[in-house]
């Protein structure tokens, strides 16, 4: 009995050992890359200083936060793009993903590729291009103008208002494709036959779409909102790109801010620090609030 148990325990260490050797390499490079410079940007934020010179000084970074105008300014305009831009994309891409799932609709794939296409797009490239798009000699208000729609041309890079209207645009244009692929992969998994006993019992299209639809990608839907949420918490390029966080920082996101404090003016890679575990907070709160409320109870 001793030495079946001896035998037993020697086959578990060595599948043990074996198992850990798989993932030894992906575990060290993780730590590596990942969570030292994780605890290596907590540790910075801590002390303040200009370029290398930085010494220890506890709490101050986060008492000039809190203080701290600019700071404030950022955070309103991301949470601006964040309520407006984060639901109008997951409507926008759950709506297309219905329609592009219906196999009687010609032609899907050849539609489903045209609205995926934009995600893999560079994003300067982009950014560029909608910043000429939306200039005021673009091509948006030239047809606005000949439809009659405007009489004169939109500021929309250089007015606040329709600054922030242009990055919601140009976000909500490249990212709602990217949501529709999560959507069409869990709408495919649904069982037809779910439908079909629904519009046998006389269901209609309406009521299949929030009886079923929705309650079956529910999953699907919180992370997908999740994941829209952290990414609009850490826009940078579209505002970098089409406005550089103008008019008067009217489109100055966090994500900006940080790259601002680190790079465009003198270098304070504390303060950055700083206001980069902002970001860190924010996105655990939000998180564990769309999980409480949009998660499983069980």
């Amino acid at each position: 009995m001793m030495k079946a148990d001896r035998q037993g325990m020697s086959i578990r260490v060595k599948n043990a050992f074996t198992g850990w050797s798989f993932i030894l390499i992906a575990v060290l490079m993780i730590a590596a890359f990942y969570f030292y410079p994780m605890i290596q940007a907590l540790i910075l934020s801590f002390k303040t200083g200009r370029g290398a010179n930085l010494s220890f000084t506890g709490w101050s970074n986060y008492e000039r936060l809190l203080t701290d105008k600019t700071f404030f300014t950022a955070l309103k305009n991301t949470f601006i793009y964040l309520i407006i831009q984060v639901p109008i994309m997951i409507i926008l891409a759950l709506f297309i993903s219905v329609l592009l799932n219906d196999s009687k609709l010609k032609f899907r794939g050849f539609f489903r590729t045209a609205i995926f296409l934009p995600c893999v797009t560079s994003l300067v490239a982009y950014s560029v291009v909608f910043k000429y798009l939306f200039g005021t000699n673009g091509l948006i208000n030239t047809m606005l103008m000949k439809l009659s729609i405007i009489g004169t041309p939109i500021e929309w890079i250089t007015d606040p208002f329709w600054a922030k209207i242009t990055i919601i645009i140009a976000i909500t244009w490249r990212w709602t494709g990217y949501n529709m692929i999560f959507y069409l992969s869990a709408l495919q998994n649904i069982d037809n036959s779910i439908y079909e006993a629904a519009r046998i019992d006389g269901a209609s299209s309406f009521k299949q779409f929030f009886k079923i639809t929705i309650p079956m990608l529910k999953p699907i839907i919180l992370f997908t909102s999740i994941t829209s949420t952290i990414g609009t918490l850490q826009l940078f390029d579209e505002v970098l790109n089409i406005t550089k966080g103008g008019p008067g920082n009217a489109t100055l996101s966090i994500s900006q801010y940080i790259y601002n404090l680190s790079f465009k003016y003198t270098a304070d890679f504390g303060y950055a620090a700083t206001v980069s575990y902002s970001i860190v907070l924010i996105i655990v709160a939000l998180s564990l609030i769309q999980f409480r409320v949009a998660g499983d109870r069980k």
